[in-house]
């Protein structure tokens, strides 16, 4: 049993890797070097494009490349990365693409990653996101305890080509996957032409993931508000594709995390979802949701996660709507909207005042979990490298703190237990 002083076990359910671009060379088949050549040569009209456009605040990103010269290259060198993750107190860390330190100059081959893939082309697509998969299992079995790699899987192509591709990054040791938040004119994730993938991603204990990216910047017209209010639109809204679709009833081992999006979003659709399947007028007047057979809570609680990247106090504040065990705190290193290099002082800000069960949950233990992190072996660099409850500013006698929040966690959900409403049923 862990003792309530214990260092916590700290996994990141969101940090990045990636090569600088021309690296991954060794990495594509021979067939394709002629066409990364013209992808490398490209960049320079797609930075172009990115200044036209007007999204990227290019001094402040310049500055924190100058600012974390040193730090940033554990973007790609694993001995840097093992000094940035024991700076931060992170005992390990679930590794997506998309390192991104200003100019672009770390993208996949082709855009695989956490691109928008329209205009891609499929097959180039595959061939980026198997040169990527390999770079990042080398990258990871460097201390295979510590990393959860992410592989990249495009489904623009064949099924049965992603389905290989599912294989063979768990065979190389990878444990999770990065499909597109969008389907850039494809088949939408409702269309039972993906259930070998989901079959795929269960059968092989690999969670899928969509990441915040993908979005139609051409619309945006250099307005930052429009794309940061819609960021967490595109990687969530797979998921009500996947729910109402039944794919989660017909695949109750497929397990689906949405990242990069915080989870702010969550607590009012769910209760929406839930409302609609329960029976609200909205849902009365259509026709019955027959794919599912139970509450889209139910599926959420057992089947669905959310990584959580420097999550907001109001966002731990609904935490009991979400589901404690549903949040996966994330770092979200390298990039500047995360936590690293000042971790330890972001997490007291955080959970000074949340009791240290729900904290280590949130922390960590949910994703050893999720991500199969064998957290026995974890345990002695969580010992040296972890902030304390005390460090995080929580009181060693946790009777106050439980008692502050025991109306909110009672509450819980509300819509089903009951509180705010006079009458039993779905808040009509």
């Amino acid at each position: 049993m862990t003792d309530p002083t214990d260092p916590y076990l700290i996994i990141s359910a969101d940090c990045h890797a990636g090569l600088p671009a021309e690296r991954y060379r060794p990495y594509l088949e021979a067939g394709n070097h002629r066409a990364f050549d013209d992808f490398l040569g490209q960049r320079d009209a797609r930075r172009a494009v990115r200044a036209r456009r007007g999204i990227r605040n290019e001094t402040s990103a310049l500055k924190w490349q100058e600012d974390n010269e040193e730090g940033l290259r554990g973007g790609w060198d694993a001995a840097q990365r093992a000094k940035e993750l024991d700076g931060d107190g992170v005992a390990a860390e679930v590794v997506l693409p998309g390192t991104d330190p200003v100019d672009g100059g770390v993208a996949a081959p082709f855009g695989a990653g956490l691109d928008d893939p329209e205009g891609q082309d499929p097959e180039l697509g595959m061939a980026g996101a198997r040169a990527y998969n390999r770079w990042l299992a080398e990258f990871c079995a460097t201390d295979p305890e510590r990393h959860c790699g992410v592989a990249v899987l495009p489904l623009a192509g064949e099924v049965d080509e992603a389905v290989t591709e599912i294989h063979r990054a768990r065979d190389s040791g990878l444990g999770a996957l990065l499909i597109p938040a969008t389907w850039a004119g494809g088949a939408p994730f409702h269309d039972r032409r993906y259930d070998p993938v989901w079959a795929a991603a269960a059968e092989t204990a690999m969670p899928v993931l969509t990441h915040a990216g993908a979005a139609p910047r051409h619309e945006y017209g250099g307005h930052l508000g429009i794309e940061l209010s819609e960021a967490a639109w595109w990687p969530a809204r797979p998921l009500w594709f996947l729910l109402w679709s039944g794919a989660f009833e017909r695949h109750p081992g497929l397990r689906f995390g949405v990242a990069g999006a915080g989870c702010w979003w969550l607590p009012n659709l769910l209760w929406q979802m839930d409302r609609l399947y329960l029976g609200a007028h909205g849902g009365k007047k259509h026709s019955p949701f027959a794919a599912l057979k139970r509450s889209p809570h139910e599926y959420l609680d057992r089947q669905v996660f959310v990584c959580a990247a420097a999550p907001q106090r109001r966002e731990l504040a609904q935490r009991y709507e979400i589901g404690v065990d549903n949040i996966l705190w994330g770092s979200n290193f390298p990039h500047p909207e995360g936590t690293w290099p000042h971790t330890g002082e972001w997490l007291r800000r955080a959970f000074h005042d949340i009791p240290v069960g729900e904290t280590r949950r949130m922390l960590g233990e949910s994703a050893a979990e999720v991500f199969g992190f064998d957290k026995r072996r974890l345990a002695p660099l969580a010992q040296r490298i972890g902030p304390t409850p005390e460090a995080l500013g929580q009181p060693r006698n946790q009777a106050p703190v439980e008692a502050c929040w025991r109306r909110a966690r009672e509450t819980g959900r509300h819509w089903l237990t009951g509180f705010d409403f006079p009458f039993v049923g779905v808040g009509e």
